[in-house]
């Protein structure tokens, strides 16, 4: 009972029912707000990327004045910092190039290594398409890895191409000495290493999805960069052998020994 306005007492059942109803077991909340969790993974075919601009477009349409969304997990990461991986390769490829520009003393060279890496990518992403698997950050993960893998290939064959250059051999006939010897030893090694990421890409159990990623990603990308660069690279190489041929960063001695030109200047007082 309640008191009125008169002072009479007046049952809570005039003015008021009372139902008994089961309420929540508890009461989720992001960053001090009422929530609602909603887990999701992206359909087949679809990246995380694309699953997330998705339900960016969606909720700014339908969420009422007031409400908002907010993510979790790895989706935090992506949704918040973008595709940073797009800038973290390319610096791997400028520090490759920078290094490899060093080694062969000229800056077109090094791009015959740099060039043949868009091979083995294209497998990379041909084999995720072919597994049902998303573009995410394991992907981006397992293409940085590649990069190293890949061009370790391809720098075994350019670097013995170059010796054989500098022993005599005309240019194409270095390159195909190069791409002939180093045949073999980058085919068993090659497969030697996608033999071991097996049991990643058939991985289970929790984190499956991950380390299937990154597997998946450096098979494709290992057996197409391997299948298809050994016969790409000896021509990459004479392509832009021919383009620095006389172009020399720093002269060599052995182009104009010291020793030489001073019996040359010596011998005329003889």
């Amino acid at each position: 009972f309640v008191k009125n306005d008169e002072g009479e007492m007046v049952p809570y059942s005039a003015f008021m029912k009372i139902e008994k109803k089961q309420g929540m077991n508890e009461i989720n909340r992001y960053n001090l707000y009422t929530a609602a969790i909603i887990q999701g993974s992206p359909a087949a075919g679809f990246s995380s990327g694309q699953a997330i601009e998705a339900i960016k477009e969606v909720a700014k349409e339908t969420l009422p004045h007031g409400y908002g969304i907010g993510w979790q997990g790895l989706a935090y990461d992506e949704a918040n910092k973008g595709n940073t991986a797009i800038y973290i390769f390319l610096i791997v490829i400028i520090f490759v190039y920078l290094v490899l520009v060093g080694q062969y003393e000229s800056f077109l060279l090094p791009l015959a290594v740099i060039v043949s890496l868009p091979v083995g990518l294209f497998g990379s992403f041909l084999m995720l398409k072919a597994m049902g698997l998303a573009n995410d950050v394991y992907c981006q993960i397992g293409l940085v890895m590649l990069v190293g893998l890949l061009g370790k290939n391809a720098i075994l064959i350019i670097e013995f191409a170059v010796q054989r250059n500098h022993e005599g051999l005309s240019i194409k006939d270095a390159g195909i000495e190069g791409g002939k010897l180093r045949f073999r030893p980058i085919v068993m090694t090659s497969f030697a290493f996608i033999a071991g990421l097996i049991p990643l890409v058939r991985a289970t159990g929790p984190g499956a999805i991950g380390n299937r990623t990154i597997g998946t990603t450096a098979v494709g990308g290992m057996l197409m960069g391997t299948l298809i660069g050994v016969l790409v690279i000896p021509g990459l190489y004479y392509l832009f052998a021919k383009m620095s041929e006389g172009r020399k960063m720093i002269r060599d001695e052995h182009d104009e020994p010291l020793t030489e030109l001073f019996e040359r200047e010596k011998s005329p007082g003889h």
